[in-house]
């Protein structure tokens, strides 16, 4: 394999939070055609920024992917495909993204999704060698190998996923947890007959893809009915979370954590409250760092404005129960305060 940028050491002091400002779409109010908030990214870091929990110099600054990058997992073909502004109108579907030169398009609305498919990747290896790793962007699941589609035009998680395969030893097991509203048929299909990659996947059954084909993938498959609400909801995630991680015993876990499970949400059709979203959350990161196995989660779909303050909450939440491990904290709080988290966190756990 060749030697990537993405995989170089970031200083150890920082937290294995990725991000650039690069993320956000912003340009002439196209970003404003699309129900997603293309600015969300930069919020939620914002609001931890806010809260003093990191600062521009703790957190790891995300690279774009190269073309080399994405030949990993996509086809020569797929990637030429993108040189035609009507395809990348229809995958993000913003239509006026259509009649705009293309290099305008690589660089306003491609680049941002190299960027945070970089950020992915690099995560990925983050989160094997820290025990967990939050990309603030990526989760870009319809996308496969040759074909994207709902606002996805790389397969970020494939390819984190790949990269470990192929570059970190002692990495040959994932499980793929996706609790996006929608069914996430893009690395279902990269991973269709694949049996080192375990997918659990909670979607309203009703919404965009509807990937019959795709489904066939799924190991755990939950399939939630119109306006589903908090306690349901929480009982199935836990429930089939604990035994997706029972029944195989991964060395990664990706974690697609989309908030478009919101109440409200134009898209996701299902009525999650904030407060619960929060608990989804910990209670993915309980199963996984009880276990010791390394988490990578990635913010995926979120369609509303108060998305960003939930993701944001979240991150907060987990780092006060002590979720978030020793490495970053320690550069940021010194020791004492650790220990302390550490202390709390068991209390919490038998609360639980």
């Amino acid at each position: 394999p060749h030697r990537t940028e993405l995989y170089e050491e970031p200083p150890s002091g920082c937290w294995p939070i990725v991000y650039s400002p690069d993320y956000n779409i912003t340009f002439m109010g196209l970003e404003k055609l699309h129900p997603f908030d293309a600015g969300k990214w930069g919020k939620v870091i914002n609001f931890l920024k806010e809260e003093k929990l990191i600062a521009d110099d703790l957190i790891v600054q995300a690279r774009e992917a190269t073309d080399e990058d994405l030949l990993v997992v996509h086809t020569r073909r797929y990637l030429n495909k993108l040189k035609w502004s009507f395809v990348v109108a229809t995958i993000t579907e913003i239509p006026p993204v259509a009649f705009l030169p293309n290099f305008v398009v690589q660089r306003k609305v491609l680049k941002p999704l190299r960027t945070q498919t970089g950020g992915t990747i690099m995560a990925g290896k983050l989160a094997v060698d820290r025990g967990w790793a939050i990309n603030v962007g990526g989760g870009f699941h319809h996308c496969s190998s040759d074909k994207g589609g709902g606002f996805c035009a790389y397969a970020d998680i494939t390819l984190a996923i790949k990269f470990l395969f192929e570059r970190v030893p002692g990495v040959s097991r994932a499980t793929i947890i996706d609790l996006d509203a929608h069914q996430g048929n893009g690395h279902e299909r990269d991973f269709m007959d694949d049996p080192r990659v375990y997918i659990m996947d909670a979607y309203n059954r009703y919404i965009y893809p509807g990937d019959g084909f795709a489904k066939r993938a799924i190991k755990r498959r939950v399939e939630l009915e119109w306006g589903t609400e908090d306690t349901e909801y929480l009982q199935k995630v836990h429930t089939h979370v604990e035994g997706a991680l029972n029944e195989f015993s991964p060395h990664i876990v990706v974690y697609n954590a989309g908030t478009d499970v919101l109440d409200g949400d134009p898209l996701g059709g299902l009525a999650i409250s904030p407060q619960g979203i929060v608990k989804r959350d910990e209670l993915v990161f309980r199963a996984a760092r009880s276990r010791r196995i390394p988490v990578l989660m990635v913010t995926s779909g979120g369609y509303q404005k108060r998305t960003a303050r939930i993701i944001a909450d979240s991150i907060l939440n987990l780092h006060s129960l002590g979720l978030l491990g020793k490495e970053g904290a320690a550069c940021a709080l010194g020791s004492s305060s650790v220990d302390q988290m550490i202390t709390d966190s068991a209390k919490d756990f038998s609360n639980l």
